[in-house]
């Protein structure tokens, strides 16, 4: 007697296993997650009120503000310093300014700079991002995302370095992590943004040209050529840092619009806005927007004021510091929400990386933190504290060299040059008019303390007090 007649249930058995194997081996895998595109845009001198979606009704920034209700924008976002290339070079690497000895605009001053009537000299400080540092885009191109660059470096400026080493063109974005580098250089001054350019890898100016929308036709080019797999853009604009030019039919318009003090700033802030609107736009038109996360922010705060807040770019009052944050990730970030967590330019490399689905190596030494927590509405940070270190003169010469720690609402600020302290509440005076160190003296002392020790394990480098001559 066949044995499968004589025991119905191992028939039952072999049966429900023959159909396993069968469903097993006709049924596709689950694939992993596609990782997201990536494109960060950043503004060059924006300012923390400088979009209407950051409550300036006098400006109309429509493709930002749309940016902003389609993801997160975050309320209490700082720049890693209050000028340019410290902020880049944080982005990129995931290290603070003071980490990288990367504290001042490129090219800056000569070593020890001392302006009339001081008498602290500046820290010396690098003004190109070297080539150790591994870059987020380095990690993105391993992992298999085309990289893309386009538009203000500002990492590769020696300024007079030893003779040994990499120089100027050796260190443009694409010894970086860069596949492409359009416009990516230190060379010159800033550029006109209607007259022939004189940037390496532009090409040649045509008819009618304005910078920003010349580079957004650059991104959509790379958008199109790599929709196929993940990539990774980086668009560094010029904008909106001097000279002050814009259409003047744009410039007209806010001539007329009452309230408005500088029809031209006003004017090159849409002109901005609205280069970004034809790339976003391309990324719908691409299909591309679903699985892209999106990120625009500024360097340091506007060159020109930035009311309610204290001071401009070069100063550690928020002004200077403080900058829009928006992220828009359709499907992880929540459609018009806020953030008010205080986040900073570090935070880029981290969060990059794990919305790419790596990790930082074991090896690094990060400053910043991964921002999913906060994009997920799954959790918070685990740091307590910001700081800054801003050792040098701006440009402007005006500012007082220091440091400076935010913690909850709690900002110190200490100048370096006498040692005094500043503290601020900042959710009681957002302006910083009122100095509470007095009334304040231990939390005044803790903040300083904790200051004191991120500048020692960061390896700051420190100003120079200098005797007057005899």
């Amino acid at each position: 007697m066949n044995i499968l007649a004589r025991f119905p249930s191992l028939l039952l058995l072999l049966g429900v296993w023959l159909a396993g194997l069968a469903s097993s081996r006709s049924a596709p895998a689950t694939a992993a997650p596609t990782p997201p595109n990536i494109v960060v845009i950043l503004a060059d001198d924006l300012g923390w009120s400088d979009l209407h979606c950051q409550g300036n009704p006098l400006l109309d920034t429509p493709h930002l503000d749309r940016l902003a209700k389609q993801g997160m924008r975050f309320t209490d976002a700082y720049a890693a310093a209050p000028v340019c290339t410290p902020t880049r070079a944080a982005m990129m690497t995931g290290k603070s300014p003071a980490r990288l000895a990367i504290t001042n605009h490129a090219p800056g001053h000569q070593p020890g700079f001392l302006p009339p009537g001081r008498d602290l000299a500046e820290a010396e400080n690098l003004t190109y991002l070297p080539l150790g540092e591994v870059t987020v885009a380095e990690r993105l191109r391993k992992a298999g995302y085309s990289t893309g660059f386009i538009g203000k470096w500002h990492l590769s400026d020696r300024n007079g370095a030893d003779a040994k080493g990499p120089f100027e063109p050796q260190l443009r974005p694409e010894h970086q992590g860069f596949d492409l580098n359009i416009g990516g250089c230190d060379r010159g001054g800033p550029p006109s943004y209607f007259e022939p350019y004189g940037i390496p890898n532009i090409p040649p100016r045509r008819k009618g040209d304005y910078l920003p929308e010349r580079l957004a036709d650059e991104c959509i080019s790379f958008l199109r050529a790599n929709q196929a797999k993940p990539f990774f853009l980086c668009w560094w604009d010029y904008s909106v840092h001097y000279p002050i030019q814009a259409s003047e039919n744009l410039i007209e318009k806010y001539r007329h619009r009452a309230g408005v003090k500088d029809p031209a700033y006003a004017a090159m802030i849409e002109g901005m806005d609205g280069a970004i609107g034809r790339v976003l736009q391309e990324l719908d038109a691409l299909g591309l927007s679903t699985n892209t996360l999106v990120l625009f922010t500024s360097d340091n705060g506007s060159l020109f004021g930035n009311l309610p807040l204290r001071a401009n770019k070069g100063f550690l009052y928020e002004g200077g510091i403080r900058v829009p944050w928006l992220v828009r990730w359709p499907g992880v970030v929540k459609p018009g929400s806020t953030c008010s967590v205080p986040v900073i330019s570090m935070d880029t490399f981290s969060t990059l990386l794990e919305a790419a689905g790596l990790k930082p190596s074991p090896d690094d030494l990060l400053d910043g933190e991964s921002l999913l927590p906060l994009l997920r509405q799954t959790g918070t940070l685990q740091r307590k504290a910001l700081f800054l270190h801003y050792p040098n003169y701006a440009f402007h010469q005006r500012n007082r060299l220091g440091g400076a720690v935010r913690e909850g609402d709690f900002k110190l600020i200490r100048n370096y040059d006498d040692d005094s302290l500043e503290l601020y509440d900042l959710a009681a005076d957002l302006g910083e008019t009122r100095n509470i160190s007095g009334t304040n003296p231990e939390t005044t002392q803790r903040l300083k303390a904790k200051l004191e020790s991120w500048l020692k394990s960061s390896g700051a480098r420190m100003p120079a007090h200098v005797s007057p001559k005899p």
